[in-house]
């Protein structure tokens, strides 16, 4: 793998989206640029509700103190700090390797045998920089021309762009949304996820995407103990007023080197707190911060994790979530017949 350094960097708050993105960070960005070899990975973990995934970046600039994601950097010799944050990796010909994946096979065969493909599941395809390179419109293109089912998973309002091709492809094949909310103050979003758009922005491209008519499902992840569980029924009104069908949770993941990244954060954001939080996370984890057994890594265990599952299920109930059998999958569905499994792809990581 060659990473070209980009001396100058594009800067998406220079854009004609600028107010899609909110405010830029203050740490200087660095870009590198790649000639991917291949996109679409495939998954076979009962965590994770879909099976073949792509993902045009590497590194998020959203900078979320709990992205599971970052150890990921470490593979190319990155930290999984401030490198995850600010050393953004962009694979530049995404379009073109998905196009050549996507192709009909010569037996008639769908390529990804009817299944959707999820944009995101590693790091966010609508980060600032999607902005200045468009490569998931590129790919949302693609996936259009070959019929492809798809489904995006993202906490920005920079999607809004990109409804007319939603839009689009929900009439052709199907196309799904899914917004991350995990906390309705802005002031503790911005602590936790410094350089991700408000909970409000999130709400109002909802609003957006579902008067279109692309189907909408909230992301109320992830769960963190101690911090956001009273969020969840007002996120999840929201979320319904807004236009959301559709609605997970996922309980907060801390593998390998994510651990010290979120609890330095946690600390400096909320020192009154953090106490609490650690013990809340460890109460659900069973006395551990992590479990990386396939099947346990996006639910807890006890007593406080079945109230607030209860509490979840009970309010998507209430407000009509999740009636009837949604057309993409997501989190939590076990997925079954994959020749390559999410372990050997990514190693031991999650």
């Amino acid at each position: 793998m060659a990473l070209r350094s980009v001396d100058n960097p594009p800067n998406p708050w220079h854009g004609a989206h600028v107010e899609w993105i909110d405010a830029p960070q203050p740490a200087q960005l660095k870009v590198y640029e790649e000639d991917a070899k291949s996109l679409i990975t495939e998954h076979d973990s009962p965590d994770i509700g879909f099976r073949f995934g792509a993902n045009p970046y590497r590194g998020c600039q959203h900078a979320c103190a709990y992205c599971y994601a970052r150890p990921t950097h470490e593979y190319l010799d990155f930290g999984a700090g401030t490198d995850f944050d600010t050393k953004i990796v962009v694979k530049t010909n995404a379009a073109e390797v998905l196009a050549l994946e996507l192709a009909p096979k010569r037996s008639g065969q769908h390529p990804l045998d009817g299944q959707p493909l999820v944009l995101s599941g590693n790091t966010d395809c609508y980060q600032p920089l999607e902005a200045h390179y468009e490569l998931t419109r590129r790919c949302l293109e693609v996936c259009r021309a070959r019929g492809v089912g798809v489904a995006i998973i993202t906490k920005s309002a920079l999607v809004r762009r990109d409804i007319d091709l939603l839009a689009r492809i929900a009439r052709d094949g199907g196309a799904m949304v899914n917004i991350t909310v995990p906390f309705l103050d802005p002031r503790t979003a911005r602590a936790i996820e410094p350089w991700a758009p408000t909970p409000k922005t999130r709400f109002e491209a909802m609003r957006a995407l579902s008067e279109a008519g692309v189907e909408v499902g909230v992301s109320c992840a992830p769960l963190i103990p101690g911090l956001n569980e009273s969020d969840l029924p007002q996120i999840l009104e929201q979320a319904h007023a807004h236009g959301a069908k559709r609605a997970f949770m996922t309980l907060l993941r801390l593998p390998t080197s994510v651990l010290p990244v979120f609890r330095e954060r946690m600390a400096a954001a909320f020192p009154e707190r953090i106490h609490k939080i650690e013990h809340a996370i460890q109460e659900m984890r069973g006395g551990a911060w992590n479990d990386a057994q396939f099947g346990a890594r996006m639910r807890g265990t006890g007593p406080r994790w079945e109230l607030t599952r209860a509490l979840f299920e009970l309010t998507c109930r209430r407000l009509g979530l999740n009636d009837g059998e949604g057309r993409l999958g997501q989190p939590g569905e076990a997925r079954a017949g994959a020749s390559r499994s999410a372990r050997q792809q990514q190693g031991e990581l999650f």
